[in-house]
């Protein structure tokens, strides 16, 4: 089955989604993300590394300033702002592709959004600050609903899922309906599931194979399977490998945008699979 087209309102500008995959270009100014922790801390690298990403074909940029790493300990929300505003700053301007910012907190937000920023992307599906919600509204911002069970001090206890896609699409049609009875317009979202982000290998493989399922939610879908622990690998070149397969697999589960670090690889990882998904049916 084609992908369904949606148009999706970001502050601005709208974005045309289904005629071909989106590319989030991701930009960890942490010292600790799992992969890439402490190489864009600088924020004139990290302002480079935005500039080549578009250049590269990335579609967003998606700018995150706390770990979502397992076992990673919150940021105040200070530290947090001192890693993103120098970045934000000397972005503003330069993109002539939107910058998303990975939070959920909702001062993180306003201040973010007050810098031109047209997107957040909550890794906790709007569940850890309440207030988020009204600071998305009231900017007309673009919201990306990520799944996350619990935090990441705890994932390594949590339990398995019988049905993880169940269980999913169980919380994202709960936290689509919380949003929306706070006032955050329908065509304003993406949902992303989670790969990782509490969920074990195998539960993860599950999800995208059935992503498909995503469909009865009506909401445009992302997926953000790169270099994520899941796909079991050790060295650079087998991460890469494994996470052109990882995209091309969610591409053909239906996935209107997919989230990256390498985005030249995955440019041409998303140039295939998308003409192989057009013949879907």
């Amino acid at each position: 089955m084609a992908r369904k087209r949606y148009l999706w309102k970001v502050r601005d500008r709208e974005i045309q989604l289904g005629d071909r995959t989106l590319l989030v270009g991701v930009l960890n100014v942490t010292p600790d993300s799992f992969s890439d922790g402490g190489n864009y801390l600088d924020p004139d690298r990290a302002c480079a590394h935005a500039l080549a990403m578009e250049e590269q074909g990335a579609d967003l940029i998606d700018v995150g300033a706390e770990s979502t790493r397992p076992s990673s300990k919150p940021v105040t929300e200070e530290d947090e702002w001192r890693r993103l505003a120098p970045v934000l700053k000397r972005l503003r301007g330069k993109l002539a592709i939107p910058i998303s910012v990975d939070t959920y907190k909702s001062g993180i937000a306003e201040r973010a959004l007050d810098l031109g920023v047209e997107i957040i992307n909550d890794p906790t599906g709007l569940t850890f600050d309440p207030l988020l919600s009204k600071t998305l509204t009231q900017y007309n911002a673009g919201v990306i609903v990520n799944h996350m069970r619990g935090t990441p001090e705890t994932w390594a206890r949590l339990p398995g899922l019988t049905d993880p896609t169940t269980t999913v699409t169980t919380d994202l049609l709960a936290t689509i309906h919380r949003a929306r009875r706070s006032g955050v317009d329908l065509t304003r979202m993406v949902i992303d599931p989670g790969l990782g982000f509490g969920k074990r290998k195998e539960e993860n493989s599950r999800l995208i194979a059935e992503l498909p399922a995503f469909r009865s939610l009506d909401v445009p879908l992302m997926a953000g399977p790169s270099r994520k622990s899941f796909l079991n690998q050790t060295s650079p070149q087998g991460l890469l490998l494994a996470t052109a397969a990882a995209v091309t697999a969610c591409i053909l589960g239906g996935v209107h945008l997919v989230r990256v670090h390498d985005v030249a690889e995955m440019a041409t990882v998303v140039q295939v699979a998308d003409a192989v998904e057009k013949f879907l049916v």
